[in-house]
């Protein structure tokens, strides 16, 4: 089996994967923070106007449109931001070190929506469609 051939046509599907499963996970994230369910302790005071509130209404819209991959690009920038002020505000106070500051999972959200903010939102999402619906 020729894997760089292999990987040359599944790439795109995977990119479509890779900003599906991003969204899908900040979009948890925003449902715990706002709506309490599933019930996370560190989440439990969380007030809808409070900073982590905000945080939990981007992360409940625009992950939601990132697992549609509505405006791609523009949401994964803005995300991205989102996750770099969270890491900042919240983790490196505590440590440089990221295993010790709890802060691995916003780098790789950070990092993740970058990528997706450069590399768009695969063939399997609503901006591929909206491109061929104006292409007709």
């Amino acid at each position: 089996m020729d894997m760089d051939r292999l990987g040359a046509t599944a790439r795109p599907y995977l990119l479509s994967v890779l900003r599906f499963i991003t969204g899908l996970l900040l979009f948890q994230f925003g449902v715990a923070k706002l709506f309490k369910f599933p019930h996370v302790e560190m989440f439990a005071e969380v007030t809808p106007f409070s900073l982590w509130g905000v945080a939990g209404m981007f992360e409940l819209v625009l992950g939601g449109m990132l697992m549609l991959g509505l405006l791609t690009r523009s949401v994964a920038f803005i995300l991205s931001g989102e996750m770099a002020f969270a890491y900042f505000i919240e983790h490196a106070p505590v440590s440089f070190f990221p295993l010790r500051n709890e802060g691995s999972l916003p780098i790789i959200f950070c990092f993740a929506c970058l990528y997706l903010a450069s590399a768009g939102g695969g063939p399997l999402s609503l901006d591929a469609l909206l491109r061929w619906k104006r292409r007709l």
